[in-house]
């Protein structure tokens, strides 16, 4: 049985401030995307220390669907693996691993696009559960 980890809010704020300030703003704007999407969910630093979403209840992974980190020159956004098999041809002109896509730090951020693959990490962590 997984053992199960105190959420603690907060923690986001100072994420971004940490970042460059030429990043800043489509940080923000992700994380209004997914404050937007799943407005109940609790924002924390996870447990890799970069902004996390927390959906409470008894689910998988604690709750745990969906993180956005910075590493120059990715804004990358973490979702379940799943979600990347099955949006591969919406995805095929960013860079991705098992558990994340990244956007070029200086491009527009895909708004309708990350709403979709935040719903649809939700779903998959719900569906584990």
């Amino acid at each position: 049985m997984a053992i199960k980890r105190k959420i603690v809010p907060g923690g986001v704020d100072g994420y971004i401030k940490k970042c460059p300030a030429e990043v800043q703003g489509n940080l923000d704007k992700i994380r209004s995307i997914i404050r937007s999407v799943v407005p109940d969910a609790t924002e924390t630093l996870s447990y890799f220390q970069f902004p996390g979403y927390h959906y409470d209840g008894n689910y998988f992974y604690n709750g745990m669907f969906t993180w956005f980190s910075y590493r120059s020159p990715f804004i990358r956004l973490h979702v379940y693996p799943e979600v990347i098999k099955n949006n591969k041809k919406e995805l095929e002109e960013f860079p991705k691993g098992a558990g994340a896509i990244s956007f070029q730090q200086e491009k527009q951020i895909p708004t309708k696009l990350i709403e979709k693959l935040v719903r649809e990490s939700l779903q998959v962590m719900k569906d584990k559960s």
